[in-house]
């Protein structure tokens, strides 16, 4: 977080705000937030613990940047580490991400966007904690679930921009089997963020 701030603070030096961007112009988008994530089709993970589930709440925050292809129509890329998984009475699934989202961004009114595009993801974290102590830990292949290295899933979203502000919903939708087993389970999840928008000069 304090990276983050850091990082706006610098490019507030070197960059001109625009409220909507012109065609040919590029922005950069710090932003930071929390997802709901939990497992679609979850099979791997039942004998665990066979009740029910729920989401897990994690950070998401990073970097993106926008290039305004037309008045109304943006492309952007960026990285966003997503701490991703599911809770299971008591049992959290740990299952955390580098994702890089691919979005076209549609303007419909002045600082108001919808978007999709693709997801490409890197695990970096496959662990699971059960309750508040340390030595109740560990990573999921303890269990024999083999999270793969590498996800993709389709965000869609709608975003609101103000002066600088912006604001940003995607729900994501896993649709690769995310196990490393013949049990099907995919990422699901909404990520909601709030960030800084600069255009550069």
């Amino acid at each position: 977080m304090k990276g983050i701030l850091f990082l706006a603070s610098i490019l507030m030096l070197s960059v001109t705000v625009f409220a909507q961007p012109e065609a040919g112009t590029f922005s950069i988008k710090p932003k930071v937030g929390l997802n709901i994530a939990y497992f679609g089709e979850s099979q791997s993970l039942t004998y665990l613990s066979p009740v029910s589930t729920s989401p897990r709440l994690g950070l998401a925050a990073g970097l993106e940047f926008e290039y305004q292809v037309r008045e109304r129509v943006g492309l952007s890329a960026g990285a966003i580490y997503s701490q991703q998984g599911e809770k299971s009475s008591g049992l959290i699934a740990k299952v955390d991400y580098v994702n890089f989202p691919i979005l076209a961004n549609m303007y419909l009114a002045k600082g108001f966007a919808v978007k999709v595009g693709v997801q490409p993801g890197i695990n970096v974290k496959a662990g699971y904690s059960y309750g508040s102590s340390s030595y109740n830990s560990g990573n999921l292949s303890d269990f024999g679930i083999n999270i793969k290295k590498f996800d993709l899933s389709i965000p869609i979203g709608l975003s609101y921009e103000y002066e600088c502000f912006m604001i940003d919903a995607r729900y994501m939708l896993g649709v690769m089997n995310i196990v490393d087993s013949s049990d099907k389970t995919w990422n699901r999840g909404v990520q909601i963020t709030v960030g800084l928008k600069f255009n550069l000069e």
